[in-house]
């Protein structure tokens, strides 16, 4: 069994992307008897779900897991929910600058992931891990990408298992951005394992709450 992990180029300023940063510790590791391939994709829309349709083809992988940066964040967030529209509050890294777009005009208004977040959350935290579940990707190319994502699995008929996961920023980012939360790449790294071998162990996700009153 393929597993195939994708992080995306620096982006607003940053000369460093740590979702690119971790998914390359992870290239070539054996995972719950799978190997892991990872792909960098653009930051930028459009080409981003284009590349990730190439390389889901090329590798043809089970499950596809897509990491981005959400700088603010204090835990690995796995993403609950993609919404069909691309509101960029900052150009992308081609200028590309939408609002209140939808990413596929005929497509459905939302899709849910298919990974088990809730159980990715517990196992890492019983590991350690800082983590809880996301209910917004955002409207930037994360969500972008997320949408394309399981459109692309739907089209497919879901045979594959797919979703995306926010990661806080690296302790040397915050100098550009004082006050805001960081994560060390090895903490970062560690937690993406844990939901690796979960999403290729857990069939069906668990009854947690992982729900927010605002």
């Amino acid at each position: 069994m393929k597993v195939l992990v994708t992080g995306f180029d620096p982006f607003g300023g940053e000369s460093v992307n740590p979702a690119l940063e971790a998914i390359k510790k992870l290239d070539g590791r054996i995972i719950a008897d799978s190997v892991v391939t990872i792909c960098e994709l653009p930051t930028v829309r459009r080409k981003a779900i284009v590349a990730l349709r190439e390389a889901i083809f090329k590798i043809d992988p089970a499950v596809i897991i897509a990491v981005g940066q959400a700088g603010g964040r204090m835990e690995i967030t796995p993403e609950r929910v993609a919404i069909n529209i691309d509101d960029f509050r900052i150009k992308d890294n081609e200028g590309n600058n939408p609002i209140d777009e939808p990413i596929e005009p005929f497509g459905l208004t939302a899709y849910w992931s298919t990974l088990p977040i809730k159980k990715m959350v517990e196992v890492m935290r019983e590991n350690g891990v800082p983590a809880s579940v996301s209910n917004s990707a955002g409207t930037f190319v994360c969500n972008h990408l997320f949408y394309g994502l399981m459109h692309q699995l739907c089209i497919e008929g879901n045979k594959r298992r797919g979703g995306f996961i926010h990661i806080p920023y690296l302790p040397e980012q915050v100098s550009r951005s004082p006050g805001q939360p960081s994560m060390s790449l090895d903490m970062i790294v560690r937690g993406l394992e844990i939901a690796i071998e979960v999403a290729l162990t857990t069939a069906e996700d668990c009854q947690l709450t992982g729900g927010t009153i605002c």
